[in-house]
Order: C-alpha cells, then structure tokens, then sequence
C-alpha cells in the first residue's frame, strides 16, 4: 500500500484525485437523497453519511467552470454559498473524513 501511496505519479496528481474522489462522493449523495433510497439512507450506521444528508437536504447542485460539484446552503447568515462536499460544515460530534488531520 505505501508503495502506492508514495509514488511520484501518485504524489503528483494526489489534489486532483481527492477533487474527483470528492466529486464522485458528491453524486453518490444526490442519488442518495432521491425519492425512494433517501429513507434507508438516513437509516445507515454511517453518521457521516446521515449528517451529509441533513446537511445537503433538497438543496440544489451543478459543477462549476473546473468540473466540481458544489451544493447551494446558507452559511451562518442564512446568505447562499456554493460549497463542495468536503467544505460542508458538520457538527462537531461527527468525526472528520479520512484522511483526519
């Protein structure tokens, strides 16, 4: 695994990975919050997932100009912010999403 890991090639294209990777998540959780699945979702024994899925709510989406997807939420101000998947602030007691730093 760390050879992997600590690959050059890995190494050099890691940020644009994590952007896909967080893309990838992001679309997993729209088709989550659909009609029909939305309710077993909720029930996982994920609480990141639960707390991404109250977080997100019917709340709309689209990829911006360099392809990530971001999430229309009011910040503390109730003003609308576009914000990807990993910006999205959870409370506090749900623990951070590898890799935790």
């Amino acid at each position: 695994m760390t050879s992997i890991v600590e690959n050059p090639e890995a190494v050099a294209h890691s940020d644009r990975h994590r952007r896909t990777g967080v893309n990838v998540a992001s679309f997993a959780l729209v088709a989550l919050r659909g009609e029909g699945v939305r309710g077993r979702a909720k029930q996982t024994p994920y609480p990141r997932l639960r707390a991404l899925l109250r977080a997100v709510g019917d709340a709309p989406y689209e990829a911006d100009e360099s392809g990530d997807v971001r999430f229309r939420l009011p910040d503390q101000n109730d003003e609308e912010q576009w914000l990807r998947l990993d910006g999205i602030p959870l409370p506090s007691s749900v623990l951070a999403a590898w890799p935790r730093s």
